[in-house]
C-alpha cells in the first residue's frame, strides 16, 4: 500500500480551502483519508496553516511520502 500525504479540496467555488491528509495513492483527490494532519487556507491574508508535525512524522515513518506542494507546506510551517 502506497501512501502519500496531500491535499485535499475542500470549500466553495472559487474559494479553496485545503486539508492535508494521509491517504492511499490510488485513492481519488477527494477520498476518504486515513488521517487528517493540518489544513491550508490560501485566500486569507496572511496564509492559514497549521499542520500537526508529530502525525507528519508519524506517517512518514511508515512509509508515506508527501506530494510536492505538501513537501513545500511543511518547510513553510518549519
Amino acid at each position: 500500500m502506497a501512501l502519500k500525504l496531500r491535499l485535499t479540496r475542500m470549500g466553495s467555488k472559487k474559494r479553496p480551502f485545503y486539508r492535508i491528509v494521509a491517504i492511499n495513492s490510488s485513492t481519488r483527490r477527494d477520498g476518504r483519508p486515513l488521517e487528517f494532519i493540518g489544513y491550508y487556507n490560501p485566500m486569507v491574508e496572511p496564509v492559514e496553516l497549521k499542520i500537526n508535525m508529530e502525525k507528519v512524522q508519524a506517517w512518514m515513518d511508515k512509509g508515506a511520502k508527501p506530494s510536492d506542494t505538501v513537501k513545500a507546506l511543511i518547510k513553510k510551517n518549519s
